[in-house]
């Protein structure tokens, strides 16, 4: 257990700074006012029209960071610092989650695929690794009955979670690139505040890239562990 207590620290300290960095990254580009004057509500909405989606709305939500594209109402819900400001922080935000509304209205793939897994891995991640430990107590790494099978139950809904981490991969990096493609293309910010935008969204995908990397480190420690006391 030692060593998974070290693997998951060292994940949770590089998530930690990740997350810093970004934060830091917003908090200075949201000082950089948009020369067109637009909101982040303002930007989402032009984008949305300019994409020739009219069944979407944007709504304002609580909290930092909270930004996200819900397909079941079709709404994009923008923080309500995203929601009211006019900086090329706000305009990188709302113009992201415009781009999963976007996917979703195109039916584009991986969005697709990831949305089937929700149910499954809302039901399946909280209970994987307890399941793991449990196979294991019973006898799992030795191949003793029924905790060996328990362990693998366990590591298959630990791999759905996985899955789930790496397909949210290419929809973050797809709706970062439509938005900036709209955003320069239809001329809403200038050079600097494009680059502003550019490097905020970047630093916003690293945070699943760390959470992709963090659950596949976990599920093979776990899978060693089940597997490797094997003969």
């Amino acid at each position: 257990m030692l060593g998974y207590y070290i693997l998951i620290g060292g994940i949770a300290l590089v998530s930690w700074l990740v997350s810093s960095k970004l934060k830091q990254k917003f908090a200075y580009y949201s000082k950089r006012q948009l020369s067109n004057g637009m909101s982040g509500r303002e930007i989402a909405e032009k984008m949305l029209a300019d994409n020739g989606i009219y069944d979407v709305e944007v709504i304002s939500v609580r909290g930092q960071l909270t930004d996200h594209y819900n397909p079941k109402n079709k709404t994009v819900n923008l923080s309500e610092a995203v929601y009211n400001q006019r900086n090329a922080a706000a305009a990188a935000v709302a113009a992201h989650e415009v781009g999963h509304a976007v996917q979703h209205a195109q039916a584009y793939g991986a969005l697709q695929m990831r949305s089937a897994l929700v149910p499954v891995v809302s039901v399946t991640s909280g209970m994987s690794q307890w399941l793991v430990i449990g196979g294991l107590i019973l006898g799992a790494a030795a191949g003793v009955g029924m905790g060996y099978w328990i362990a693998v139950a366990g590591l298959v809904f630990m791999g759905f979670a996985t899955l789930f981490s790496f397909i949210t991969l290419p929809v973050e990096y797809d709706a970062s690139n439509r938005a900036l493609a709209w955003l320069k293309t239809k001329n809403m910010v200038n050079q600097q505040e494009y680059e502003g935008a550019e490097d905020a969204l970047k630093w916003a995908a690293r945070t699943y890239l760390v959470a992709a990397i963090g659950a596949l480190a976990s599920l093979l420690y776990w899978a060693l562990q089940v597997f490797g006391g094997r003969d």
